[in-house]
């Protein structure tokens, strides 16, 4: 929680600009369910990689290599630091250490992944990701359906693990000085503020932005309603649960996914952790390992 503040206050402080890592704020259109940074507040900072995606296609980790390195390119021409922040590890993680060829795709395997998953369930290709690639077992979320079969069409593609096929690539950033900086909070804290957060959201109109984004046409299985915090509305929306319980299984979802970032992230070599209230430290340490 408080990285896009803390981004800002950087970005103010150290004549920055902002790259989202946010996986689901590329998406245009998917504001308040995504807590995207506020027009007003983009206008007194720069930011990048918002609203760059239609909802009915599915961006990749490739997608935010490609636009990323984009970004850094026109804010170094400007003189400015390339601040990257979000909390989607798997961008980052592509970014730093590099994504194996993109050209590794069967359209064969992945269609016959996609009727096993129709016939027999997630569950049953998520317990063959356990057999062969118990790593990204572990890291793929047990209803991410897209990563788990990507995982998979990789490993029968190459006969490799996505980790396996990672250890032979290459940083897109090598050359350049990167510093990490990750923002932690304690255990009841961030549930407290995640609660708050969610409630917010429904305030602010999540509801209301769901049905509108279905009355545009945009169809309830495209990649951005996947997110947290649209999940349950489209549920609501159908009826299938109360707003009670929309917005409990919400707060429910993203303290379970809270801590799996975190988790993510502690495995992640060579970040220094604050707290986001000690602001001033943070400057301090990333000025100190810009000179």
């Amino acid at each position: 929680m408080g990285k896009s503040a803390t981004a800002i206050k950087l970005a103010e402080q150290l004549e920055g600009e902002v790259i989202n890592c946010d996986s689901m704020q590329v998406y245009k259109g998917f504001d308040t369910g995504t807590d995207k940074v506020s027009l007003q507040k983009r206008k007194q900072i720069h930011h990048h990689l918002l609203d760059v995606w239609k909802p009915d296609c599915q961006f990749t980790a490739a997608d935010f290599v490609r636009l990323a390195l984009q970004a850094i390119e026109s804010i170094v021409s400007r003189k400015k630091l390339p601040i990257i922040t979000g909390g989607t590890g798997l961008y980052l993680k592509a970014l730093l250490d590099g994504l194996f060829p993109e050209g590794k795709r069967d359209p064969r395997i992945r269609q016959e992944l996609e009727q096993r998953a129709q016939k027999n369930g997630l569950e049953s290709l998520r317990e063959e990701l356990r057999r062969v690639d118990p790593q990204s077992f572990k890291k793929i979320g047990k209803n991410d359906k897209i990563r788990i079969i990507r995982a998979l069409e990789v490993y029968y593609l190459t006969g490799k693990t996505l980790s396996e096929n990672f250890l032979n690539t290459q940083s897109y950033v090598k050359d350049f000085n990167v510093v990490k900086i990750g923002l932690t909070l304690p255990r009841k804290e961030l549930y407290h503020k995640i609660e708050q957060r969610v409630d917010k959201m429904f305030r602010q109109g999540l509801v209301e932005e769901t049905q509108e984004l279905l009355n545009k046409g945009i169809d309830e299985s495209s990649p951005p309603f996947r997110a947290l915090g649209y999940k349950h509305v489209l549920k609501y929306l159908k009826k299938e649960i109360s707003l009670e319980e929309a917005v409990n299984s919400t707060k429910k979802d993203t303290r379970h996914y809270a801590k799996r970032q975190i988790t993510w992230f502690r495995k992640m070599k060579g970040i220094r952790w604050f707290s986001p209230y000690d602001f001033y430290s943070i400057v301090g340490y990333i000025q100190g390992h810009l000179k």
